[in-house]
């Protein structure tokens, strides 16, 4: 028999990581949260000693989540305009926290199978042998070897060839942030590429840009419209980094409007992806009141 006490501490050490899986499973921290709970109650009620915890709670947790992306893909197909993962808002000051996945690789890996999915999470991210993760997916290695494989391949493309040095990202945020708002488009022009696309999540909650805006030209005819209408007069909460991407926190007279998170490129902007659905702020929202 398990001590309710030693239960507890085992879960609470594993916490940490089994919602980072969840999160990178299913793109929201609410549901990878309900994830957790989930497996905390099924873990509570098992009686005996289990050898490796981590490893029961990860094939746990996965399966959990592979039975929550089939109703999470159908609230996709049905959401209203662009969808994006909720905003992870970092630095962490966790570093067992840390690690490669930015919200464009998020993107990538909606565009896979669950089972490609939890195949590359568990194998290339979390570290988890190959046996162990065709047990969790109740494949055979070979097979979970191809998904990996097919996985990895979908998340190379979505990768930069080199990363942007803290330094420039904050200056190119920061005068992005400046240009956007006041609608600057000479400025606007020198920074972002030819094929620059925009991605804004507003969940049907709140206005947002239903479609994405793609191509330099309409973008600068955007902020430039915003601006004469004073329709984007925000003020910078703070620098941030949002799911490994360069972005900001951004409020309206005191109250969290947006993150934003930039992909940056051979020292251009290439992507830009504005998060307003209040729906997935609730966690950002403390940093209001804080800042």
């Amino acid at each position: 028999m398990k001590s309710p006490d030693a239960t507890s501490q085992v879960f609470e050490a594993q916490r940490p990581r089994l919602l980072r899986l969840a999160y990178r499973m299913l793109g929201s921290l609410a549901e990878a949260e309900d994830v957790v709970q989930d497996a905390w109650l099924r873990w509570s009620r098992v009686e005996l000693s289990v050898d490796q915890p981590a490893a029961y709670l990860t094939r746990i947790v996965t399966r959990l989540c592979l039975d929550q992306m089939r109703s999470a893909r159908a609230r996709h197909e049905t959401y209203v305009g662009a969808w994006l993962p909720d905003p992870l808002v970092g630095p962490t000051e966790d570093e067992d926290q840390a690690d490669d996945i930015t919200l464009t690789l998020m993107l990538a890996l909606e565009r896979l199978s669950p089972l490609e999915r939890a195949a590359f999470l568990l194998h290339d991210v979390f570290g988890v042998p190959l046996g162990d993760v065709a047990g969790t997916l109740d494949r055979d290695a070979a097979a979970v070897r191809q998904l990996a494989s097919r996985a990895r391949r979908h998340v190379q493309e979505a990768k930069p060839r080199y990363a942007v040095e803290q330094a420039d990202a904050e200056r190119i945020t920061r005068a992005f942030f400046v240009a956007a708002r006041d609608g600057d488009v000479t400025g606007l022009r020198t920074m972002l590429a030819e094929d620059v696309v925009l991605y804004s999540d507003g969940g049907g909650k709140v206005l947002a840009f239903h479609n994405p805006i793609r191509g330099l030209a309409k973008m600068l005819r955007l902020f430039a419209g915003l601006a004469r209408k004073h329709a984007y007069r925000p003020e910078l909460l703070r620098l941030a980094t949002i799911d490994g991407l360069p972005g900001y926190v951004s409020i309206d007279r005191g109250q969290l409007l947006q993150t934003t998170a930039l992909d940056i490129r051979d020292g251009r902007i290439v992507g830009i992806y504005i998060t307003r659905n209040p729906d997935k702020l609730g966690h950002v929202a403390a940093l209001v009141g804080k800042e």
